[in-house]
């Protein structure tokens, strides 16, 4: 038995040394073989997380949800906060394929789980030179527990999908947000009144 356990054990694991009592190779096997349950159990869950998540994002995407295409959009590549409970400022760093006052992002975005517009920072011109950007806005009256979206819009064309989304408190963090999430705030107040240059 020691013989077979020994063997066993130094196929699989080679590093183990050769002259371990009966007792220390089986309390060895027994360990490796709980850690090999653990880790076989959480990965199922995961993976099947994932792929519904990965389904939900191609499903997204094929009915023009979803733009996986980051030279098509305003992609926001990083969200800063300072500030205090109910008076936070963001500052929100874009990259985008500004073009002139025909293609540029004209705004950035904070929205609540509720499709409800919390705060819009109009940009008052495209970035063509500058890329990517960052510009900063607030105050923004969200408690720090607050769940938030923080998205680019791009004229003409609307919203992009890599965006921010979190809590203050826990963080914001990179997310593919829906196009059509809050859809309806492209026409809501404010909204760009020009274009500079």
């Amino acid at each position: 038995m020691n013989v077979l356990i020994s063997t066993l054990l130094a196929k699989l694991y080679p590093s183990i040394p050769k002259h371990l009592s009966m007792q220390n190779y089986i309390i060895l096997l027994i360990t490796i073989l709980s850690f090999s349950y653990c880790s076989c159990q959480s990965p199922a869950a995961d993976e099947e997380e994932a792929m519904t998540q990965n389904e939900i994002l191609m499903e997204d995407e094929q009915e023009g949800n979803i733009n996986m295409n980051q030279d098509e959009q305003a992609v926001i590549t990083e969200v800063q906060v300072s500030g205090t409970e109910n008076n936070y400022s963001f500052s929100v760093r874009i990259k985008s394929p500004d073009t002139g006052c025909k293609q540029y992002a004209d705004w950035w975005e904070v929205f609540d789980e509720d499709g409800n517009l919390l705060y819009r920072r109009i940009l008052a011109h495209s970035h063509v030179d500058e890329q990517p950007f960052t510009r900063s806005g607030g105050p923004i009256n969200i408690s720090e527990n607050q769940f938030v979206y923080v998205r680019a819009h791009m004229n003409p064309l609307g919203y992009g999908s890599f965006g921010f989304a979190g809590t203050v408190k826990e963080g914001l963090k990179s997310e593919l947000i829906s196009i059509s999430k809050a859809k309806g705030l492209e026409n809501a107040a404010p909204l760009p009144k020009d274009c500079a240059f």
